[in-house]
């Protein structure tokens, strides 16, 4: 299974998705066959949290490289970026 991204019986492999812009993230999780989430699974949908502004992925759950089953959720925290920080020059 390693490297595929796909594995038997419809199980995919999580990406990395800390120090990504949520927005990417996102579209990186459903690429990969999962749907990312935050914490608060009750709470506002990632979209209404994230808007407007710019969000970065600080932390994911399971971690990346895991197998899961196909459009299993991937819990992100974040944060705003604040003005004059590029993202792709951040900690993860």
């Amino acid at each position: 299974m390693e490297g595929s991204g796909w594995g038997a019986a419809g199980q995919v492999e999580v990406p990395r998705l800390v120090g990504m812009v949520v927005a990417e993230a996102r579209r990186a999780g459903h690429q990969a066959g999962l749907v990312v989430v935050s914490a608060d699974i009750d709470g506002p949908p990632l979209g209404g949290l994230t808007w407007p502004g710019t969000w970065i992925v600080t932390a994911q759950r399971p971690l990346p490289g895991a197998w899961v089953t196909r459009w299993d959720n991937v819990v992100i925290e974040f944060e705003e970026l604040r003005g004059g920080e590029d993202p792709r020059h951040r900690e993860p």
